[in-house]
């Protein structure tokens, strides 16, 4: 079933955004030489990509693209063949993890820059198994993937967005993402500027910079955190009351001695639910001390209610209570003996 469900991993596809993310599957591009990456979405992308390099796969990472930006993250010639790219959105973003990726599993290092000859046991090296999706790159010279939206956002209008969607991650503004800067978005750029220190001329490279750090603190204080405590792998879902009924999330993958975080806003009442499969080389492992049915789909989920889960093709599974939030956070950590016993028929 765990096998299932990873090649059933949809690229691209934020856990808790309203909009379907993708990332076209090629395009050329006739300026500069080696593979060029544009980021055209409101996100700041942390990008890695692999290529043949003997009988191996070399993956180097993390190329990062703010909103509007491009690089080379592979520099030319190319070898024209199968190359890979996988990327990851910045922690400073609410709402889950984002991935743009696909089925083919490359081991990458989660805490910082990184190139290496993917080797076949990523936890043995105390990597992490990313699914990256394959790029036929059929020209030498130069090649060009585009990360995008469902919005088809110019290198300008992504960059603008991206502005506005971190005014709002970091606590500055809240308002319509979409492109266009205002009067209303100028002015919370200078009251951040002036609440920074920073020049009124500082540039857009520099203000996302800061933005982003500004998120990223004010992300650490609040929010929902799931940590795995196991030698195994983890698939993890979440269950609670939200403004418009019950809703479960999944799925979250956590590498042995991972955390994932979950929700990045400030938690809302006191009832939160966790789900979690362990594996094993003899099978899942499920929570012991769970007695709440909430549903769970084969790939990643957000579904609202949890009543009827089979006549929606989902399934219903048993979730376990967590402690109530203090302070608006939570964290919460899966340890070995939180599971059952595999049973024998586990797939």
């Amino acid at each position: 079933m765990a096998l299932e469900r990873l090649f059933l991993r949809i690229a691209a596809l934020a856990l808790v955004t309203v909009t379907a993310l993708a990332l076209p599957a090629r395009a050329q591009d006739a300026d500069g030489s080696g593979w060029k990456l544009c980021n055209r979405t409101s996100y700041i992308i942390e990008t890695a990509v692999g290529h043949s390099q003997g009988t191996g796969i070399s993956v180097d990472g993390w190329t990062k693209l703010p909103p509007g930006t491009c690089k080379i993250a592979l520099p030319g010639p190319l070898t024209p063949g199968l190359h890979y790219l996988y990327g990851r959105g910045s922690t400073a973003h609410q709402g889950g993890g984002r991935e743009w990726g696909g089925q083919t599993e490359l081991c990458v290092d989660p805490t910082g820059g990184f190139s290496l000859e993917s080797p076949p046991d990523c936890a043995a090296m105390g990597l992490e198994a990313q699914g990256f999706r394959p790029v036929d790159i059929t020209r030498a010279d130069s090649w060009t993937n585009n990360f995008t939206e469902i919005e088809n956002w110019s290198l300008t209008d992504a960059r603008n967005a991206g502005l506005q969607r971190l005014l709002d991650e970091a606590g500055i503004v809240s308002g319509t993402v979409d492109g266009y800067i205002g009067n209303r978005t100028r002015s919370a750029i200078n009251d951040f500027l002036k609440l920074k220190g920073l020049a009124a001329d500082t540039s857009d490279a520099d203000l996302i910079d800061y933005l982003e750090q500004a998120a990223e603190e004010r992300s650490r204080s609040v929010g929902f955190t799931l940590c795995n405590r196991t030698k195994n792998r983890v698939w993890s879902a979440i269950a609670r009351r939200s403004t418009e009924g019950w809703e479960s999330r999944g799925w979250w993958r956590i590498e042995a001695g991972g955390c994932a975080r979950v929700i990045d806003r400030p938690l809302r009442g006191s009832e939160h639910f966790v789900y979690a499969e362990m594996e094993e080389p003899t099978g899942l492992r499920t929570l012991s001390r769970a007695s709440e049915a909430f549903c769970v789909g084969r790939a990643k989920f957000a579904i609202s209610g949890r009543d009827k889960c089979e006549e929606s093709s989902y399934r219903s599974a048993l979730f376990a209570r967590t402690p109530a939030p203090t302070e608006r956070k939570l964290v919460y950590e899966f340890f070995e003996r939180d599971f059952t016993q595999a049973s024998a028929d586990d797939e």
